[in-house]
């Protein structure tokens, strides 16, 4: 008993030390190529409550996958260097001239480098990023591709970190990225790191229209005087969560509403306009998404949300903006 009790001690101890080497060596455990999709998401209702001490501002919104996404693929490499590889697969309506971050700019990269620093990774990788979602758009882009990077890691090194230890490494990149990690359907308070998971909201037709502008997400916490806001201007993200809770997704509608509309619209009219035009469209209702510009409309009926699609893409509404998606909720 006493010799199989000490084999299986020395033989776990050894694993336990192997691990760590490769750990550090970067050598390949599972595999050394990942594909990961990053999905955008929505906010189904955003409330900026106050400005903190720290100059954060803390927050109460319900956040939801939306099926737009990134392809993120990531793959070791021998040499001890980080590449980011991006390509833009835009609309090609899209008139705006973006230029992919390739560098240390980049969040992918960022995450990439936390990941290495933190668990001694000698080894490199090279970070290709195939992008759908709209750049400084409201949907959360960036994070969604740090995330992915995150989880691509994790499963290529075999750290086998849990969701917990995931978020609070997304949380060093972004307020959104612990969100992205975990997405679905999720009440979100505090900076965006503290987070609820909610009943699945059912598969819904959205809607996805984004006018030929960029907004700065700073600027817009900069202009916001949430301080003044009147209660009518607040989303009621209690009865939100109830609608979601019961399923109500024409209780989730009615509730629908984000205070950051009250700075970017005034700011930028074409939003108001195209939210006025989905409704017209017979959209069961229109919202912006996080500072903007995306506005995303959400349909009962696919004909109904292929005609709205079909106007802004190529009929009367064709004017208001370049990047148009079809899209559904996603949930894990």
């Amino acid at each position: 008993m006493y010799l199989k009790e000490n084999t299986k001690w020395v033989i776990m101890n050894l694993y336990t030390k192997y691990r760590q080497y490769a750990i550090q060596r970067g050598v390949r455990l599972m595999d050394d190529f990942k594909e990961l999709k990053a999905y955008g998401k929505i906010n189904l209702g955003l409330d900026v409550l106050r400005k903190r001490k720290d100059n954060y501002h803390e927050l109460r919104m319900i956040m939801q996958t939306v099926s737009v996404c990134d392809d993120i693929s990531v793959k070791v490499l021998p040499e001890d260097e980080i590449r980011i590889e991006t390509r833009l697969l835009f609309d090609e309506r899209s008139k705006l001239e973006y230029g992919g971050i390739e560098g240390k700019d980049n969040i992918a990269y960022k995450a990439a480098k936390l990941m290495k620093d933190l668990f001694n990774i000698e080894k490199g990788f090279h970070i290709r990023i195939d992008k759908r979602i709209p750049i400084a758009a409201g949907m959360g882009g960036g994070s969604a591709d740090a995330a992915a990077v995150i989880k691509a890691l994790n499963s290529l090194l075999d750290l086998r970190l849990k969701e917990d230890e995931l978020t609070d490494l997304g949380l060093k990149l972004g307020a959104d990225v612990p969100y992205c990690i975990v997405g679905g359907t999720v009440l979100a308070e505090g900076i965006g790191e503290k987070l609820t998971k909610l009943k699945a909201l059912p598969e819904t037709g959205i809607l996805l229209v984004k006018p030929e502008l960029n907004v700065s997400t700073k600027e817009v916490y900069e202009g916001l005087k949430s301080e003044d806001l009147k209660a009518e201007e607040r989303p009621d993200i209690d009865n939100i969560v109830k609608a979601i809770e019961e399923q109500d997704i024409r209780a989730v509608c009615k509730g629908l509403k984000n205070v950051m509309e009250t700075y970017t619209v005034k700011k930028y009219p074409v939003i108001a306009n195209i939210k006025e035009a989905m409704m017209k469209e017979n959209a069961r209702a229109s919202l912006m998404s996080g500072s903007g510009p995306t506005v995303f409309g959400i349909f009962d009926k696919e004909e109904e949300l292929m005609a709205c699609y079909e106007k802004f893409r190529n009929g009367v509404y064709r004017n208001l903006a370049t990047q148009i998606y079809v899209s559904t909720t996603v949930n894990y």
